[in-house]
């Protein structure tokens, strides 16, 4: 499969000029936008799709809709460590998934990296959609958009 059987008739020329319009550190919500993001970071060198992050974006996916908030972690990770302690001081009850506790967790952790995670954890999904890393999570706590956020989703009442 190359790189005209997955784009299709999309016009490569606009994604790239979408792109050169975010501004760094911004959260897009556009999930077109999103989606062709994650369909040119799934290409190998030859233009093929790698599986493994295909596979570990459906897993993302389905795993970040099942609740609220949903945080990928590492166990080791004092960042990750961080921004749970920041949502359960908030009130919120995240689900926690340990990358390096999961058998499925490198795969997990590659499609987490096309997403923009670097380093891939912490990651934090908010209504089923992703939020960023543990800078962008600060900002928003620290500008007061994080608790509209968790309210709009759900995860916060008061």
């Amino acid at each position: 499969m190359g790189i005209d059987t997955i784009f299709g008739d999309l016009d490569l020329d606009s994604l790239c000029t979408d792109i050169s319009r975010v501004e760094p550190y911004s959260h897009v919500t556009n999930s077109e936008f999103n989606f062709n993001i994650i369909l040119i970071n799934n290409l190998d060198i030859n233009g093929e799709t790698n599986e493994n992050s295909i596979f570990g974006m459906d897993r993302i996916t389905r795993l970040a809709s099942q609740k609220a908030v949903v945080i990928f972690s590492k166990s080791s990770c004092c960042m990750s460590h961080a921004i749970k302690r920041l949502f359960y001081e908030q009130g919120v009850s995240p689900m926690i998934h340990e990358l390096d506790e999961d058998s499925k967790g490198r795969e997990m952790e590659w499609a987490l990296m096309m997403l923009g995670c670097n380093p891939a954890v912490p990651a934090v999904f908010i209504g089923g959609k992703f939020v960023g890393s543990a800078n962008t999570v600060m900002t928003l706590h620290l500008n007061g958009s994080l608790k509209r956020m968790l309210k709009d989703a759900g995860a916060l009442w008061l």
